[in-house]
């Protein structure tokens, strides 16, 4: 009765799952070939008989619903077939970690395919998206519909093929770069992309929350002048924090003082710091920010002496993103590293507009409600709780918090120790790479052996071995930020993964392959006598000869899977590994199943958070860890008052109170009124940056206005055979245009004009000026299409004699050539219009009306500029023929 709310939803499509339960009984009973034509059957009745998406989901989901049993032998639960239901109507469902969401997107997917516009699913980085169109292909291969996958590293072409598939798996990022790519080609045939139809997003509120503070960059190169950073860092090492700067931690910004604006004047020998003319405001900013705001192994680590981004939602390094604004070469300058060019924007976007591009959206995550009224504001996407197949036994146990920092590192140190004792398996959640090690630090003076998970590159290899071990006894797991780590942490052990591991080291050891793609070490994880002698049955020396080295790894996984087993040579041997490995298989199945029992009793996952977010989100991911499936499980959060929430927050009161009550460093504080107050700071970081996305969005509006009028006139260019009619319209533009200033000029001004419009358009005839003045303008105009079209006419028919085909490959040229670039000097402007725009609230003006008339006068300049370039090039500019 006190869950109505949260089993709304499933009582509202209860009558539809039961017709979908309905058509699976019927389904089941099918053959593979009649599984397969049932594809064929519903695209017909969609195309024939007109029958709409929603008539035809009872049975497209129940025949998914089939594809998947027989695909990978689970049988979807009915709140997943719901899970699929919302995101077919286009809404988010919040499904909890460990309910199968990966499995949940199939369902939609299929039916929306139906129509052949395509569909892609979207997920937060390249391993989900490699993981999950593997499975995906499994199930799809019972349905007769193509899976595509994006990788960074394809080519245009392959890409293009990708994307014509049925359904097409791809990272945030690959598509935003893709669709800005698409518009900046200038050939038809190197765009890759489709329309974009429907779109389901994994983790969607990582993607459209956390991603879209920033936007999406294509840049250019631009010359560099690494000593105006050298020196600024030089400066910034003389400058005292409170003295001659303050951090605003929360905006994350750098002011000047007094004393410090004097100082730099000093260093700089200039007379006023924030002249105009003067650049050097900007390069102290940043290295201020870089000395205080962006610390290594926190914001970034340094890989093969280059600065790497690492993502503060994921804990995951972001390879090839650079910070913009000359901030990262600060960061350079700083760790005395060799400084890189700074970009030039070549073409921008946000998620927000992106994604709003998409006839249909939807999205799953554990996690959405929290940001519920900005996916409701922004996105139009309602969020819908999908309850969980079974009852979650987890317990949240209340915050401890310490007086000082060193006492709750302490504190979890004890905990862990404690934990480590009984053999209940922890995972500690921390915020930075820079606290996990310190915490493995502790934990190895304490002798207790841990696994560590952070963007480190040494230890993001291991990533699939540490959570698949998570769950085991004995087992201590320090790890930064878990959110979109895709692998669930399985109590007592993931067989599968374990037995391909034992299997793997054990090829690695027995013919001694040391090769990157095999990152295991001799593993004796639960090992048997019995799993010894299976071991010894496997032989790949036939791989070691006919297949290259570094491909066995895949090789083998294909063995694994049961794939390409015919293909390969020595088919005997590639069966006899595959059987082995499911005899090993069905022993650690046993073994698991033995070892949960043993972890439940226990008390199941104990998770630790070692400091509160600043999303109330990313706290309840780490929590979700723990008690997936109905398993029993714990959670508690450690804190201090020295913590980054409390600080920026306001934890003085706090303090206040501890030292009124005498309470000493090493008791922590636990009550219900502190954690409210720190749910509402939370609930205050969230607002704050709500309210930059909003901002971003509500000004990022008006370009994406702009750049779809740009788009659209580009596609239309690159999809046109006769660009004539282009230049003709661009020109009779041009002229409507010059006769408007022409009108508003005295006589002698009036002649003047005339003799520019004549020299623009390459028309020779300048004895009718003077006959022209005496006319009116409608007149004045005809007479000027006329000579226009006849000058052109001049020009093609000498053009065509030269080389027939020539001038229309000059019009789509010049058209494409000055839209580009005259449009990313607009970008560069917006830029600029933007970061000053702010001051005009200090003269009671509404900052985004006057950006949105500053931003259209800019646009319509840049269109007029535009036209009268290309019309100039393609009258008057002069052509060498090489013969």
């Amino acid at each position: 009765m006190f869950n109505f709310f949260s089993y709304k939803p499933l009582k509202k499509y209860s009558q539809t799952i039961k017709r979908i339960n309905y058509f699976y009984e019927k389904i089941k009973k099918y053959d593979d070939l009649s599984l397969r034509k049932q594809t064929q059957k519903l695209k017909n009745s969609i195309k024939e008989k007109d029958i709409s998406l929603n008539e035809l989901l009872p049975e497209a989901f129940a025949t998914a619903k089939e594809a998947i049993k027989r695909a990978t032998g689970l049988t979807l639960f009915d709140v997943q077939v719901l899970g699929g239901i919302i995101l077919h109507n286009g809404n988010i469902a919040e499904m909890k970690t460990g309910e199968g969401k990966t499995i949940v997107a199939i369902l939609p997917a299929y039916l929306n395919a139906l129509t052949n516009k395509g569909i892609h699913i979207i997920t937060v980085n390249d391993y989900l998206a490699n993981r999950d169109s593997e499975l995906a292909t499994k199930v799809f291969n019972y349905l007769n519909l193509r899976v595509g996958l994006i990788t960074p590293n394809i080519h245009y072409m392959d890409r293009k093929k990708q994307y014509e598939c049925d359904i097409t798996y791809i990272t945030n990022s690959e598509l935003g770069f893709d669709y800005l790519r698409d518009n900046m080609s200038i050939e038809k045939n190197e765009i890759v992309q489709r329309k974009f139809n429907y779109a389901i997003i994994d983790e969607v509120d990582s993607i459209l929350i956390d991603e879209a503070r920033t936007p999406l960059i294509i840049s250019g190169a631009t010359e560099i002048n690494s000593s105006k950073y050298l020196k600024a860092e030089k400066v910034s090492e003389q400058l005292l924090n409170k003295l001659d700067y303050e951090v605003d931690e929360k905006a994350k910004n750098i002011i000047l003082t007094e004393e410090g604006i004097v100082k730099c004047e000093s260093f700089f020998n200039i007379k006023n710091l924030y002249n105009i003319n003067n650049e050097w405001i900007k390069y102290i900013i940043n290295a201020l920010k870089a000395k205080e705001l962006f610390l290594q192994n926190r914001e970034y680590i340094i890989k093969n002496d280059e600065i790497v981004i690492v993502d503060e939602f994921t804990g995951r390094i972001m390879e090839g993103r650079r910070w913009s604004d000359g901030l990262h070469q600060a960061i350079e300058a700083k760790e005395k590293i060799d400084i890189q060019s700074e970009n030039k924007t070549l073409a921008a976007i946000t998620y927000q507009n992106l994604f709003l591009l998409y006839k249909k959206l939807s999205g799953m995550t554990g996690t959405a409600k929290t940001e519920e009224a900005e996916f409701s504001k922004i996105y139009k996407l309602q969020v819908i709780e999908v309850p969980t197949n079974k009852e979650c036994k987890r317990k949240d146990l209340s915050d401890l918090v310490y007086k000082s920092e060193y006492s709750k590192w302490k504190a979890i140190a004890n905990e862990c120790f404690d934990m480590y004792r009984i053999g209940r398996p922890t995972l500690i959640g921390t915020t930075s790479i820079e606290k996990s090690e310190l915490l493995a630090t502790i934990l190895d003076k304490l002798d207790i052996q841990y696994n560590l998970l952070n963007a480190k590159p040494e230890n993001l290899t291991k990533e699939a071995k540490i959570i698949t071990q998570a769950g085991q006894r004995y087992k201590i797991t320090i790890s930064t930020n878990m959110a979109g780590r895709g692998t669930d942490i399985i109590l007592g052990g993931n067989p599968e993964i374990i037995s391909k591991i034992i299997i793997k080291s054990y090829i690695v050891k027995e013919y001694n392959i040391n090769k990157k793609n095999f990152e295991y070490k001799n593993e004796d994880i639960y090992k048997s006598d019995n799993i010894n002698e299976l071991l010894k049955q496997i032989n790949i020396s036939f791989l070691k000869k006919n297949i290259l080295i570094q491909h066995i790894d895949k090789h083998i996984e294909n063995i694994f899977n049961n794939k390409e087993i015919s293909n390969l040579k020595n088919n005997e041997e590639n069966k006899k590994l595959y059987n082995t490995y499911q005899e090993i298989l069905n022993q650690y199945k046993k073994i698991c199943e033995n070892e949960r029992n043993n972890v439940l009793k226990l008390g199941g996952l104990y998770v630790i958070g070692t400091e509160r977010h600043e999303s109330r989100r990313i706290d309840n991911q780490l929590r979700g860890r723990s008690g997936r499936q109905g398993d029993k499980g714990s959670s508690r959060f450690f804190l201090s008052l020295q913590d980054n929430l409390f600080r920026v927050f306001g934890g003085e009161k706090i303090e206040k109170l501890m030292d009124t009550l005498s309470i000493d460093n090493d008791t922590p504080i636990e009550s219900i009124i502190l954690s409210q107050s720190l749910n509402s700071a939370q609930k205050k970081v969230e607002s704050y940056f709500y309210d930059i996305r909003k901002q971003l969005f509500e000004y990022d509006e008006v370009i994406n206005n702009q750049r779809q009028a740009i788009y659209t006139e580009r596609q239309k260019i690159l999809e046109s055979l006769f660009t004539r009619d282009c230049i003709i319209e661009y020109g009779e533009n041009t002229i409507e245009e010059m006769l408007i200033i022409y009108n508003k000029h005295n006589k002698s001004q009036k002649k003047e004009t005339l003799e520019k419009i004549f020299k623009l358009l390459n028309i020779s005839n300048y004895f009718y000026i003077n006959e022209l003045i005496e006319m009116n303008s409608i007149e004045i105009q005809f007479f000027l299409y006329e000579q226009f079209r006849i000058t052109y006419d001049l020009r093609e028919s000498y053009l065509e004699h030269i080389r027939p085909g020539l001038l229309r490959k000059l019009e789509k040229y010049y058209l494409l050539q000055q839209i580009d670039q005259a449009w990313q000097e607009h970008l560069e402007k917006m830029s600029l219009l933007k970061e000053y725009i702010g001051w005009r609230s200090y003269g009671q003006q509404d900052p985004l009306i006057e950006y949105k008339n500053e931003a259209f006068n800019l646009f319509i300049n840049m269109v007029t500029s535009i036209r009268q370039t290309v019309i100039y090039l393609v009258m008057r500019s002069r052509l060498i023929i090489n013969t």
